[in-house]
């Protein structure tokens, strides 16, 4: 037998790091390859984490609730056969744990540490180091665990004062711990805070009379067939935008990602390939979709490079919305509740349906014009 590290893997998220839900096996337990290890959450999902050796589990690293970064010790295994007898996933190897470790992630060789990393939250926006202070006041918001940009100040040209931390120390007291974001909250936060500082983003709206709808439409499939009748008629919203080449790449192929709220945050799972499938097929997989997220078992690979985003928010309310549009990607349409209003029909007036619509897009690569014509169509479809 031989001791063998096996260190958290890329689970396929591009994120990295996730969070133990819970443990199947205990030190001391034997297992089968594939058996079950433990359950982690990363940014949409709970994932199963399998065994990648039969042997016996010597340690775990890491309680629920503990954060683990990808290429970390995850489990000790006395690995059946010996080292020269194992059969280590790609990127990992058997080692003597006084010379060296496997390498532990699906990506190749990580730089790892022995400990489970114990989050801190932190304060978005402006760090700490652009905030006027004195070294005395710097220090006593270290010790009062105040992070400077959220402080209001109030002395002279800005600077912060003693007096300011304590204000906002004793607020902190008072509201009590804060909440850490996890799994899903905290992949909305990321994500967010990415399109906030990337996209130039700009947003038309305007409403769609849907008066002569059956009673019995689905709202959500006319709304994917007016988004397919869009990108026809302006291509350039079904684009991925590099900013760094200041370039894009138009998509012929529409894989929508469908907002999806929800108690544990915001999902977003992927309907591949909208515009070369029929309506029962899209039938199906908008049914699939709401179950998965039920059962909160998406599939990783379910939640990646879409090319553009339907947001229909009005089934919780609201009339308009400036929807964020998420790098790469350069467009994301916003479905409002829809109402009975008054309206000129054949020159009088009339009360009928009302879906109203707000398209964001990313003003670095597409012009106003081009929103509002992909606008302009999506309406036109949604009222025939």
């Amino acid at each position: 037998m031989a001791k063998t590290v096996f260190k958290l893997p890329d689970l396929g998220e591009g994120l990295p790091d996730a969070e133990i839900v819970e443990w199947h096996v205990a030190e001391g337990d034997k297992v089968k390859k594939d058996q079950e290890l433990v359950a982690v959450e990363t940014a949409k999902a709970i994932v199963e984490v399998p065994s990648p050796y039969e042997g016996t589990i010597l340690k775990r690293y890491g309680e629920p609730g503990d954060v683990l970064q990808v290429g970390e010790p995850l489990a000790d295994f006395d690995v059946e056969g010996g080292a020269g007898d194992a059969a280590p996933p790609a990127g990992e190897e058997s080692a003597d744990p006084a010379k060296r470790e496997d390498a532990g992630s699906v990506v190749g060789a990580v730089e790892s540490g022995d400990e489970v990393v114990k989050e801190r939250a932190t304060g978005g926006g402006q760090r700490g180091t652009g905030v006027k202070a004195t070294p005395a006041v710097r220090a006593l918001a270290k010790r009062l665990d105040v992070e400077l940009s959220t402080v209001s100040p109030s002395g002279a040209d800005g600077m912060v004062t003693a007096q300011d931390v304590k204000r906002v120390a004793k607020i902190l007291e008072e509201v009590g711990p804060m909440e850490k974001l996890r799994g899903v909250r905290k992949h909305m936060a990321r994500s967010m805070a990415q399109a906030h500082e990337e996209v130039a983003a700009a947003t038309v709206m305007e409403d769609a009379d849907i008066d002569h709808w059956d009673k019995n439409q689905n709202v959500m499939l006319r709304l994917i067939r007016a988004i397919i009748a869009g990108r026809e008629a302006e291509p350039g919203l079904n684009a991925w935008y590099d900013g760094h080449a200041v370039g894009r790449r138009v998509l012929e192929k529409i894989d929508l990602a469908i907002a999806v709220d929800s108690e544990d945050g915001l999902f977003v799972p992927v309907l591949r390939d909208i515009n070369n499938r029929d309506e029962s097929s899209l039938r199906s997989g908008l049914d699939n979709i709401k179950k998965a997220i039920q059962e909160r078992n998406v599939p990783p690979e379910e939640m990646r490079s879409y090319t553009f985003t339907l947001s229909n928010f009005g089934t919780m309310g609201g009339r308009y919305a400036s929807p964020i549009v998420v790098p790469p990607t350069v467009g994301i349409l916003g479905a409002g509740a829809m109402r009975r209003e008054v309206v000129a029909a054949d020159g009088r007036p009339a009360v009928h349906r009302i879906i109203p619509l707000s398209l964001t897009f990313d003003h670095r690569c597409v012009t106003g014009g081009e929103a509002a014509r992909f606008l302009t169509a999506v309406i036109k479809d949604l009222q025939r």
